[in-house]
């Protein structure tokens, strides 16, 4: 490559009133070839308000950023509400008809939002009675009323007439809510947070309001000994329980308050931890660390069994061909923390989240004999970059199936996926999923530590982990990957094993450039925060032809363009400049 390089300002010029009258016409044109959104590969859960399912049409939700996500298990099939303010979803609820769901949102000034099941995903009603975010929210019994809990922050519980837009009672709280449940008879509903419990009762508010917001009134559970407990579940119970309300713990413990509200039972899980519950007249699911589910009765709080357990952190695509338990347990095997879970009595469909962002969804009508009905295994941290794999003229040199593309994260993983299943595919984990390339050994980026929204950045993050950028070779038999630290892996696609492991940079690499074949040149552009571009030749094993340095500034893309003998690379960087490199030929 010649050191020559041409730099220079690009001044954008102004658009003319014409031309944007044409592009007017031209989108009233394309209107009917709309984009429409098929399939969502990911889901942001980070505790029990974000899942939630409906006993009568089966249908399970939660969020997805800025979408929720309705999954029919049985089919693998999904439906799509997206807001339309793009603020992420925090929390969401089934009316106990089927027929709303009420979301609660993260950001300034958010809206607590209910929606047309069956009518297309369309906003029936809104209120907006909070300032920093919302925590969780609830139908009543009858779905005549929703509750919703802000942040910490915002301090404010709120009680909802949604079909006449009125706010009925409100109160202040002061503690950090992680969950809420509306009795049976719609009498009252019971918050549980940090050193918190508390029963809110709606009978006595509504009897105090004419015409205006009242106090909502609301009683703490006598905790005695377990004051200083985070409370992370509550659930009131259903049927002959009907005046229990059960709570969990995040230590691991399960509680049982009675009509007084006193703390009048508990049970140890035997866990490190504990995140969720979910209750039904017959059981209580309790979800706890390394992937196990409690199942007690809730009459009596007997133990009665302990579901199986997912997958392994780290597990292999390709090799599995049995699932959980019954693969050979290996010592020092790790599974991913139970995070939310919901159940569904009618169909007696147990769906659980994990913290490594995965979704099953367990067949418990034996609960002693749990089967799989449905799992997905998604990111469990950003997506940094998409890459379809190349349609090659000949395809029978194609190393993946057609429609494959893959992604990387900051999970330490890249993924393989496929947007048409192949007919002969049978992946015991995922329908959509072929293959996971693990980067390194450690599994602990796996695991989602924390969750941002009310309680910021993920906790232990080190901010310098996972796979920043993907490229694929043009013959399509190379995958180069570059990482956060600057390391850059050739990876080969018909095994994805590592073919080489280059230091290239001293910080994360932005970009990856293979020449295109009209080039007439085999090689592979990296660029990085460290303002240096690397060029490396892939018939000399990816050996570095050169180093390019023109650059002050973190370089956000490289391009190569041209035909041989007039191969140019371009470059443009946060120094506000382009530089145009010529490739030469050297005779060595």
């Amino acid at each position: 490559m010649a050191e020559g390089a041409d730099s220079g300002s690009v001044n954008t010029a102004k658009r003319k009133q014409p031309a944007g009258r044409r592009s007017r016409q031209s989108r009233s044109k394309t209107s009917s070839s709309r984009v429409t959104l098929e399939k969502v590969l990911g889901i942001s859960t980070a505790n029990s308000s974000g899942l939630t399912s409906d006993p009568k049409s089966g249908l399970i939700a939660y969020p997805a950023g800025c979408v929720i996500v309705l999954l029919h298990p049985k089919n693998n099939k999904q439906t799509h509400i997206i807001n339309t303010s793009r603020k992420p979803f925090s929390a969401l609820a089934f009316s106990h008809d089927g027929k709303h769901l009420v979301t609660g949102e993260s950001g300034h000034m958010p809206c607590v939002r209910v929606w047309e099941v069956d009518g297309g995903g369309s906003q029936v009603a809104e209120v907006q009675c909070h300032k920093y975010g919302v925590s969780c929210v609830a139908f009543s019994t009858n779905s005549c009323y929703i509750v919703s809990v802000g942040y910490q922050h915002d301090m404010t519980v709120s009680v909802w007439d949604w079909r006449k837009g009125l706010i009925i009672a409100s109160n202040k709280v002061s503690s950090r809510v992680l969950a809420v449940s509306f009795s049976q008879d719609n009498s009252y509903f019971v918050t549980a947070g940090n050193r918190h419990v508390k029963f809110w009762f709606l009978d006595a508010s509504k009897e105090r309001r004419v015409n205006s917001t009242v106090p909502l009134i609301g009683r703490s559970g006598l905790l005695g000994d377990h004051k200083n407990s985070v409370f992370s579940g509550v659930a009131c119970g259903r049927g002959l329980t009907a005046s229990k309300t059960f709570c969990i713990t995040s230590s691991g413990l399960l509680c049982l308050f009675n009509s007084n509200r006193h703390l009048e039972a508990w049970v140890h899980l035997k866990t490190a931890s504990a995140s969720c519950l979910a209750v039904s007249k017959d059981f209580l699911f309790c979800g706890c660390a390394d992937g196990a589910v409690r199942v007690f009765s809730p009459s009596n709080l007997q133990y009665i069994s302990t579901l199986q357990r997912p997958h392994r952190l780290g597990v292999d695509l390709a090799q599995s061909t049995q699932h959980g338990d019954l693969l050979p347990a290996s010592p020092g095997a790790q599974y991913p923390d139970t995070l939310a879970v919901t159940f569904d009595p009618s169909s007696r469909h147990l769906t659980c989240v994990y913290n490594d962002h995965s979704v099953y969804v367990w067949d418990v009508r034996d609960v002693r004999n749990a089967t799989k009905l449905y799992s997905a295994l998604y990111h469990s941290s950003c997506v940094w970059s998409v890459e379809v794999y190349p349609e090659l003229p000949d395809a029978s040199r194609a190393c993946l199936p057609p429609s494959s593309f893959l992604t990387c994260s900051s999970d330490n993983t890249i993924r393989l996926w496929h947007a048409d299943p192949p007919t002969g595919h049978r992946n015991l984990y995922s329908n959509d999923l072929l293959r996971i390339l693990y980067v390194g050994e450690d599994t602990q980026h796996l695991q989602a530590e924390g969750e941002r929204g009310e309680w910021g950045e993920a906790a232990g993050a080190d901010g310098k982990a996972g796979i920043r950028v993907l490229g694929i070779s043009p013959d399509g038999q190379h995958l180069a990957a570059g990482d956060r630290c600057g390391n850059l892996r050739i990876f080969g696609l018909a095994f994805l094993d590592e073919l080489v492991k280059i230091e290239a940079h001293d910080s994360e690499v932005l970009c990856l450039e293979f020449s295109p074949t009209s080039t007439g040149v085999n090689l592979l552009a990296s660029a990085s925060r460290d303002r240096l571009i690397h060029v490396f030749n892939l018939e000399k094993n990816y050996s570095l032809e050169q180093t390019l340095s023109d650059h002050s500034a973190s370089i956000t893309a490289v391009k190569f363009t041209g035909e041989s003998p007039e191969v140019r690379l371009v470059s443009c960087g946060a120094d506000k400049s382009i530089y145009f490199q010529t490739a030469e030929q050297v005779e060595t």
